[in-house]
């Protein structure tokens, strides 16, 4: 093992000094492997298989295959057992490698147990941690155990390559061809036609800060002040998700403008009762009959999603973006509406305290709290417990926010999710 390690080691240092001495940093003790036989044999690691125990070639190559066809430059995430690696460097028309380190202390395990330096003295090849980007490469390929098995240092890319994973198959709810939504959309039809286009609120608030008000756990905390702020004579202007419309009523505290995409949403979430000072934005496929109820102006837009394009063609609206979440579209309309600061409330992508929502009973709005199998780290550096969708909105989030550097971006609570982008308001926060 020792010889085994030396030669991995040597080709290592000699290439990527930096990675090998963070390698020689890491733990090969404290990662739980055991060898797994078969017709041939792996590693599993809490019971999580490195590789097919039976073909492993094959595997890779399936892998490999999934990939698009002649790509010259290829992103690997994981390390595995060097399987994939050369089945791709098998390829003429491969001009780069780049493997993205997932879990250092198992990857410092396998230099000690296999030979890798033939794949690793590849002049195609570069290694890094996965950590030392912020953002994903395309095109790119994830072992599958090791989106699992991802160390802590590299969870924030771990958690950007499962929510890029899991996209297409996010996206076959909003088939144009899917019936429901064509029923939805048709039943909503003459609201679309008569409701003014979302775009007449673009530009109307230049240099404002705004308040855009979610429905995490931390929102509660802020109730109060929010009901003495909204009631003086200059005040930010409020934009409030659905779901947060009513525990701001109970409060006392009328909203400016409430966004909505959901279907799902129903007089229940948004009562119809006072409205008349309370503009509603919202996006088609909503239940016509819950839109009409609503008593103040209202205003629709569409999402790039492919479920509008074709209405879009005979009834033209301007896009709010949208990345899953109704907080989404909340920001982009203040964005455009001409904020120069975008102060979050609620914001939390995550289940502080134990909760899910303010306002709600737990399960109301989703999956119930002991349900949640995944973290985020919150505003102190601790993990948080959230749901897998949830990370996903927190990344589309940040996102968005690094696109838009002349809008400054505040959080108002350290109890949800740290939210890349933003600073925490000093006038606000708790420490």
């Amino acid at each position: 093992m020792d010889e085994i390690y030396q030669r991995n080691s040597a080709v290592l240092a000699q290439r990527w000094p930096a990675v090998m001495q963070r390698l020689s940093a890491e733990d090969a003790t404290s990662v739980p492997a055991q060898l797994l036989e078969g017709k041939s044999s792996t590693l599993t690691v809490a019971g999580i298989q490195l590789t097919s125990r039976h073909d492993r070639l094959a595997e890779a190559q399936t892998q490999a295959d999934s990939l698009p066809a002649d790509s010259p430059v290829v992103h690997l995430y994981g390390t595995g057992l060097g399987d994939l690696q050369r089945v791709l460097l098998a390829s003429a028309s491969l001009q780069q490698l780049q493997v993205h380190i997932l879990n250092g202390a198992l990857f410092a395990l396998v230099l000690q147990l296999l030979e890798q330096q033939d794949w690793l003295s590849d002049p195609r090849v570069s290694l890094a941690y996965a950590d030392e980007r912020t953002e994903i490469q395309l095109p790119f390929f994830a072992l599958p155990a090791e989106l699992v098995l991802a160390d802590d240092a590299n969870a924030r890319i771990r958690d950007r390559l499962v929510s890029e994973v899991h996209v297409d198959f996010n996206n076959q709810e909003f088939s144009p061809d899917n019936p429901e939504n064509v029923q939805r959309l048709e039943q909503g039809r003459a609201l679309l036609q008569s409701d003014t286009d979302v775009a007449a609120l673009f530009g109307t608030q230049p240099g404002r800060e705004i308040f855009v008000i979610a429905t995490g756990p931390s929102l509660q905390q802020h109730l109060p002040r929010l009901l003495s702020t909204g009631e003086q004579a200059h005040r930010p202007l409020f934009i409030c998700v659905d779901t947060a419309y009513v525990p701001l009523r109970k409060q006392g505290i009328k909203p400016d403008l409430v966004v909505s995409i959901d279907h799902r949403i129903t007089s229940r979430h948004l009562p119809s009762d006072d409205t008349r000072d309370i503009a509603l934005v919202y996006l088609p496929r909503q239940d016509a009959a819950m839109l009409q109820a609503w008593q103040g102006p209202r205003y629709v837009g569409y999402s790039t999603s492919p479920v509008y394009a074709r209405i879009r063609q005979h009834i033209p609206r301007a896009n709010l973006h949208v990345g899953g979440s109704v907080i989404h579209p909340a920001i982009d309309l203040g964005v455009k509406m001409g904020a120069s600061r975008i102060t979050l409330f609620g914001a939390d992508f995550a289940f502080p305290g134990g909760k899910t929502h303010t306002g709600w009973q737990d399960g109301d709005l989703g999956p119930q709290m002991n349900i949640a199998r995944h973290w985020v780290r919150d505003g102190r550096g601790n993990k948080v417990k959230t749901q897998l969708n949830f990370r996903s909105y927190l990344i589309e989030l940040e996102r968005y926010i690094a696109l838009h550097p002349d809008v400054q971006f505040l959080n108002t609570s350290r109890d949800g999710a740290l939210i890349d982008g933003t600073a925490f308001d000093p006038d606000w926060t708790a420490p």
